[in-house]
């Protein structure tokens, strides 16, 4: 990384109050509250230009409550560094705000994520399954999904006739 990724990494801990995040594989890690995460990523935008979110994500810990992380990263092209945004979410109340006003390309993703946890976006106003059908019960990433459960079965639709 380059001094001046490193510098820009420094300028962000300071500005969040977050001198002791960890910085993994070059990926500074800033940890909020699930309510904070619109105005941080507003900040890391607009401040500090991080304008690419390269992906929305979770992971389950079933034995730890609670019980999710909600994980995005986000790029700055101009000083070539990322950042990773976490926050933990209860299994009782899995939501976090959707950054779909920020970023386009979060409408998506959470979409994806949505299917695959159930964790649900406040503010995107499109969480229909765009990697599961309608009708699949549960969300396959979780680790208290059954590997071996039977799906209902849904009609195929007929091929267009040319």
């Amino acid at each position: 990384m380059t001094t001046y990724g490193a510098d820009i990494l420094d300028r962000v801990k300071e500005r969040f109050g977050q001198a002791g995040a960890p910085v993994e594989h070059a990926i500074l890690v800033l940890a909020f509250a699930p309510g904070e995460i619109g105005a941080a990523a507003r900040a890391l935008r607009d401040e500090f230009g991080f304008e690419l979110l390269l992906d929305v994500t979770a992971v389950d810990w079933p034995d730890r409550d609670p019980r999710f992380d909600v994980v995005w990263h986000f790029y700055a092209t101009r000083n070539r560094v990322r950042v990773r945004v976490k926050t933990a979410v209860a299994l009782s109340d899995p939501v976090v705000p959707s950054l779909t006003a920020l970023y386009g390309s979060a409408a998506i993703m959470e979409r994806e994520c949505h299917d695959m946890y159930g964790i649900g976006f406040e503010g995107n106003a499109d969480l229909r399954p765009i990697l599961l059908y309608e009708g699949f019960v549960g969300h396959p990433l979780r680790k208290d999904y059954p590997k071996r459960q039977e799906q209902p079965l849904v009609p195929y639709r007929e091929e267009a006739k040319p």
